[in-house]
């Protein structure tokens, strides 16, 4: 079975068409941060409020208020697209891996770009017994995606390098793939397949070898 049949089981789709969004060019899963982020969310009402608050407390160690203001506006577009259920899980129960792992889904909901790699590349190579990943396989994808979207043929040299980076060290974070680039079989929680089948079973796709559930 190949990446796309997969992730395309029973009808469903491998990745949106929502526009790419090239922002994820700084840091990493942000890990801690997202945390503290998360549990500011479970206590204010609206996510607004939340960055607003986490501006004030100054929950990120970057020197600039620029910097700060921008890593808290990723992260907060990260976070938006796990539910109430998964933010709870993420700040109550999880541990570390969980969590890098639920931030790992956070970034392949946000950027589109990123969950493609996950399941057309990644999956792909894990089902094909190569669990090697070069960097030129970012190299590949992304410019077989160019060819098609105005917007990633206008990303510059120096940018695309910066994306290409920080990828591969979220994919490290997440243990998705070693520190020498060698794709991880992932073994996730009960609990937390359990709760990103239920709403999203998609999403299993983005962790080589996860079969999605048929129901």
């Amino acid at each position: 079975m190949d990446a796309a049949r997969l992730a395309g089981a029973e009808g469903i789709k491998v990745s949106t068409m929502k526009p790419y969004r090239m922002s994820f060019s700084t840091g990493g899963l942000f890990l801690n941060e997202s945390v503290d982020v998360a549990r500011l969310r479970l206590r204010l009402p609206d996510w607004q409020a939340t960055l607003t608050q986490a501006a004030i407390e100054g929950l990120t160690s970057l020197p600039k208020s620029a910097s700060r203001r921008r890593t808290l506006r990723e992260i907060v577009n990260r976070l938006s697209c796990l539910s109430d259920d998964e933010l709870s899980f993420l700040v109550e129960e999880a541990d570390r891996q969980e969590q890098a792992s639920l931030l790992w889904v956070a970034a392949c909901r946000a950027y589109r770009l990123v969950r493609e790699f996950a399941v057309e590349v990644i999956q792909d190579r894990y089902l094909s017994f190569h669990m090697d990943l070069p960097l030129e396989s970012f190299d590949r994808l992304y410019e077989a995606k160019a060819e098609w979207d105005e917007d990633l043929a206008a990303i510059s040299r120096s940018t695309f390098l910066k994306l290409r980076q920080v990828l591969f060290r979220m994919m490290r974070e997440a243990s998705i793939i070693t520190e020498d680039n060698r794709i991880v079989p992932s073994y996730l929680s009960l609990r937390l397949r359990n709760l990103i089948g239920q709403s999203h079973p998609s999403d299993l796709a983005v962790f080589p070898g996860m079969l999605i559930d048929r129901g």
